[in-house]
């Protein structure tokens, strides 16, 4: 749980974490290497990238998992998993916490969004939460199944989004934090961060503040830290940058049909196989493989009729 206990370490320095959305392992990589402090895991990203699928518990614990264990693969950095409302009541909790955390997870963010949920941005969703006292059983349920005293559990309110105001907030917040939470992430959907900035000024406990800039995405980063904020999540960009890039990828290979007026645009074939370590591959191969390794030789199957069994035979051993 060295990964755990790299969060626990960064939430006591002055300032706030800043995580990044991943969809895959290239991703999770890639924000590490940008020099961000963690990946966040991100459901809606996943949902997008690796299934088409909308961001609505369409996918398993185990579909999730996987990509996730990929991320961990792939990065040194701790990885944040958002795991929806749990994938259930309390009890699947538990076994959610249970097979995150034996992953590599170093921290999970469970929702008080009814299940199926369905992603905080969409329109026309009629919002509808669970009662305090479900998700602070799950909250207890989640801090039961950890293992390591480092995994950290965030509790996340839709309070905000479902639009039922900033006492309800408040006092979900403050029950989630004495149910156990590590963090508490307050979500809005308003095109300012004024609501969550109230939010924080009004927050009164020591648990530490998340905070998701999506839609106040003018908010900088500094305001957010100056406000109290001790983790910053950016959940969705690379995902968002990825789409838009390959459509104008496409876009210009169709209408011109060209590849090398793609060229500028496009990473080298020399930058992936740094991002996916072809230089430490080679290596081992020099270090580990007999001389002449590469040279590899294929059995032939032959099916002509004309061959006598005998020539079949020397057919497959020498072909």
């Amino acid at each position: 749980m060295d990964k755990a206990r790299h969060l626990r370490e960064l939430l006591h320095r002055p300032g706030a974490i800043v995580a990044v959305g991943a969809h895959d392992a290239l991703s999770a990589r890639l924000i590490e290497r940008a020099g961000f402090d963690a990946v966040w895991a991100s459901g809606f990203a996943i949902s997008a990238a690796q299934f088409a699928l909308p961001d609505a518990n369409v996918l398993s614990m185990t579909e999730n998992l996987e990509i996730i264990r990929q991320m961990i693969r792939a990065t040194n950095l701790p990885v944040i998993a958002d795991i929806d409302n749990g994938y259930g009541n309390a009890i699947n909790v538990m076994r959610t916490i249970t097979e995150y955390e034996a992953a590599g997870v170093a921290a999970i963010s469970i929702e008080d969004n009814i299940f199926p949920k369905r992603c905080s941005f969409y329109s026309g969703v009629q919002r509808e939460l669970v009662s305090i006292e479900e998700h602070c059983g799950k909250i207890r349920a989640a801090k039961r199944a950890q293992r390591s005293a480092e995994f950290m559990v965030i509790a996340r309110t839709e309070t905000l989004i479902a639009g039922w105001g900033m006492e309800e907030a408040l006092q979900r917040a403050t029950a989630y934090a004495d149910a156990g939470a590590d963090a508490i992430l307050i979500h809005s959907k308003a095109p300012t961060a004024a609501e969550v900035m109230e939010f924080a000024r009004r927050w009164s406990r020591d648990t530490p503040l998340v905070v998701v800039p999506t839609t106040y995405a003018s908010t900088p980063l500094q305001a957010m830290e100056a406000a109290g904020f001790k983790m910053v999540i950016f959940a969705n960009h690379p995902i968002r940058a990825a789409i838009t890039a390959m459509k104008a990828t496409l876009a210009e290979l169709r209408g011109h049909g060209t590849a090398s007026l793609l060229d500028p645009h496009i990473a080298s074939l020399e930058e992936v196989y740094d991002l996916v370590g072809v230089t430490e591959l080679q290596a081992a191969e020099q270090e580990f493989l007999p001389i002449g390794a590469e040279s590899v030789r294929a059995i032939i199957l032959a099916r002509s009729s004309r061959l006598t069994p005998a020539r079949r035979c020397t057919s497959l051993l020498m072909g």
